[in-house]
């Protein structure tokens, strides 16, 4: 065990890449009498690549859409770059346009063109021309490898390429952090590392990310931490190597022995 202690030391030097941008403080949430986010509390640092993991029910997609407040929370603080989240309004707006969020079922408009999907936030919300957010909207499309398919409906591209376009039109706002909900869920198991793949290459831009996933080779390869949560609560926090070599927590323990028998 001795050898093993420094390299958490050295690794956590270089996970700390910013200050916090995205600050959990004592968040409670319930639906009726269900408890599902326990006084959580969680920091991402700016540069960072937080991976969210635990069983089914164990609340990380609420934790997750609770950041950009598409859920209520009953208590606690959350907040972005320094700022606490309103509860509605514009300010609430305004905020949330710094938030990206990628959903398990793409969420594109079914009937505009893989390139209006990609336009439409910036044009309607960060006031930009259509020229230049057409050009910026290519060279996004062309960096998650579906610039081809600019012209087409979303009903004609895989479930692997919607998701594509999906995180490329979450990148055309700007965004300080990219929610990541499920990303791959509801693709067929040949389209997962495609998308896989073009957030690989977003984590190693340095682009801060939250990630709830069950893609547990994403987790070993691109996350700067992973967050373990069960019940509601998050039980444990370490960094991959440390997650996945020596959980510390029962539950973590019997989470991955499960994963690894299958």
């Amino acid at each position: 065990m001795q050898p093993t202690d420094p390299t958490p030391a050295t690794s956590n030097i270089n996970v700390r890449r910013g200050e916090p941008l995205v600050v959990v403080d004592d968040v409670n949430k319930h639906y009726g009498d269900l408890h599902v986010l326990k006084d959580i509390n969680a920091v991402v640092n700016r540069g960072e690549v937080v991976v969210v993991i635990g069983p089914s029910g164990s609340g990380k997609s609420t934790l997750c859409r609770a950041i950009n407040r598409l859920e209520t929370i009953d208590s606690g603080v959350i907040s972005i770059d320094g700022k606490e989240l309103p509860a509605e309004g514009k300010a609430l707006a305004k905020l949330r346009a710094d938030v990206g969020m990628v959903f398990q079922s793409f969420n594109l408009f079914a009937h505009k063109t893989v390139l209006e999907n990609v336009t439409l936030g910036p044009i309607k919300v960060r006031g930009m021309s259509r020229k230049d957010a057409e050009t910026k909207a290519m060279e996004l499309l062309e960096r998650v490898g579906v610039a081809n398919q600019a012209k087409k409906l979303p009903a004609q591209l895989s479930g692997g390429q919607q998701q594509r376009v999906a995180i490329a039109r979450a990148l055309a706002m700007n965004p300080k952090v990219i929610l990541l909900d499920e990303p791959t869920s509801a693709l067929d198991p040949e389209m997962i590392n495609e998308v896989l793949e073009a957030m690989i290459d977003l984590a190693n831009d340095g682009m801060t990310m939250v990630v709830v996933t069950h893609e547990m080779g994403f987790a070993r390869k691109a996350a700067d931490r992973v967050i373990f949560m069960a019940d509601g609560e998050i039980i444990e926090e370490a960094t991959p190597e440390q997650f996945f070599t020596n959980p510390q927590s029962s539950r973590a323990k019997d989470f991955l022995s499960k994963l690894i028998t299958h």
